[in-house]
């Protein structure tokens, strides 16, 4: 049996001295929360010591930040998971009620309408601020303009906007 058999307790708690406080503070600056660092030390401990057999002294640190590593991975997909999950329609109530929903559906139609019936150049200014996000200045230099000229373009549209459905 070698000095630096990983099975050994002496061995095993030297690794663990060495390495927990800096696997600690590695996944702490990852995660930025204390007990989910601490779990993942642990279970990484866990199975450097389940696998001990198979692991070479010299190798334990990288295996260690290894596991850490994948564990930390595996939990930011759980996050995700539960996140979408909580943005869905499933974790959310539908608490409108029916007239809203009629008079939301009407007032899109409406919406649709008016900005369909804006002049062309309008609507694409309109469209590239409101939907699309791009600052006046984006615009110009997509379309070839000065920001004076998609200024005028909103403003016109703007005003034909909330002519025929009020402020959006």
């Amino acid at each position: 049996m070698n000095k630096h058999d990983v099975c050994k307790p002496e061995v095993y708690s030297s690794i663990y001295n060495a390495q927990a406080n800096g696997l600690y503070n590695y996944l702490f600056y990852k995660f930025g929360d204390k007990q989910t660092a601490e779990d993942i030390v642990q279970e990484s401990f866990i199975k450097l010591w389940n696998n001990c057999a198979k692991i070479i002294f010299d190798k334990a640190k990288a295996y260690l930040f290894s596991v850490a590593s994948n564990m930390f991975i595996d939990v930011k997909r759980h996050d995700k998971v539960v996140l979408k999950y909580q943005n869905s329609k499933h974790g959310k109530l539908n608490i409108e009620t029916p007239e809203f929903v009629i008079e939301e559906k009407e007032f899109m139609v409406k919406l649709q309408k008016t900005i369909g019936s804006l002049p062309d150049k309008q609507r694409e200014v309109f469209l590239l601020n409101r939907i699309d996000k791009k600052t006046y200045k984006e615009i110009a230099n997509m379309l070839n303009i000065s920001v004076k000229a998609v200024e005028k373009r909103m403003h016109n549209a703007l005003k034909i906007v909330r002519k025929d459905i009020g402020n959006i």
